[in-house]
C-alpha cells in the first residue's frame, strides 16, 4: 500500500479480483517461519491477504487499514478461509495502536518522510518484548534499476532509513535489499524491495529495576 488517499484506495479494491492475489508475500512467509505463534499486527493491511495467512498458522492478528472497502473484501475472504482477524478501519498516519504484539508487519506502506518516520517508530514501539518487526516496502533504487513500485522518490526508502526510523527502540537482525521476480512487459522483471527485520530485547534488569 503506498500513499495516503484513502478514495483512491478504495477505488483501487472496488473490483471483484483481489489486486495483490490471495497469497501472502513470501518474504513474510520466510521471515516468520522461525517465530513462535502469537499476537500480530498487520499495518495497511489491503485486503488482508498476510493477515489471513497469519491467522491461518496459529497468530491471533489484527489488522488496520483505511480503505473501507479493501476491509470488506479482507473480511469476505477470511469467511472463506474460515479464519478470524480482528478488521480495524483506522488512518496509520494517525491510529496509535491499543496493545503490543509480538510480531508487527509493515508490508509496502509507502508515506511522505516525515510521516513515515513518526509511524514506523510509532508501530515500532508497539512491538512486545521479544517481538518482531518486518518492514518490507519498494527500494528507493527500484524507481530506476527495477520494475512497478511508486514512481515518486519522496514516498521511497532503502535500508538505512528504515534502520534510522527504527533506531533506539528494536536491535536490528536484517537491513537489505532483496529482489522479487514479477511479470512485466516483457516476461520476468526484477523488482527491488528494501527488507527490515527488528527485535524487542528484553529490559536490562540493572536498569528497569526500581529505585
Amino acid at each position: 500500500m503506498n500513499t495516503v488517499d484513502e478514495q483512491a484506495w478504495d477505488k483501487r479494491y472496488e473490483g471483484g479480483e483481489l489486486v495483490w492475489g490471495s497469497g501472502p508475500n513470501r518474504f513474510l512467509v520466510e521471515q516468520v517461519a522461525n517465530l513462535k505463534v502469537g499476537t500480530a499486527l498487520d499495518v495497511a493491511c489491503g485486503e488482508g491477504r498476510n493477515a489471513i495467512w497469519l491467522a491461518e498458522k496459529g497468530w491471533r492478528v489484527v489488522g488496520v487499514d483505511f480503505s473501507s472497502v479493501g476491509l470488506e473484501k479482507a473480511r469476505r475472504l477470511a469467511e472463506e478461509r474460515g479464519v478470524t482477524v480482528d478488521w480495524v478501519r483506522g488512518d496509520v498516519a494517525m491510529w496509535i495502536p491499543p496493545n503490543t504484539y509480538d510480531l508487527v508487519v509493515v508490508m509496502y506502506l509507502h508515506l511522505p518522510t516525515e510521516v513515515r518516520h513518526r509511524v514506523f517508530a510509532l508501530m515500532a514501539k508497539s512491538v512486545a518484548v521479544g517481538g518482531t518487526m518486518l518492514v518490507v516496502g519498494h527500494d528507493l533504487s527500484n524507481l530506476t534499476e527495477g520494475y512497478g513500485g511508486p514512481q515518486d522518490l519522496a514516498v521511497l526508502y532503502g535500508p538505512d532509513d528504515v534502520v534510522a526510523d527504527l533506531d533506539g527502540i528494536l536491535e536490528i537482525e536484517r537491513a537489505e535489499r532483496v529482489d522479487r521476480w514479477v511479470g512485466g512487459p516483457e516476461g520476468k522483471a526484477r523488482a527491488i524491495d528494501v527488507l527490515v527485520r527488528g527485535r524487542r530485547g528484553s529490559p536490562d534488569p540493572l536498569t528497569s529495576a526500581p529505585l
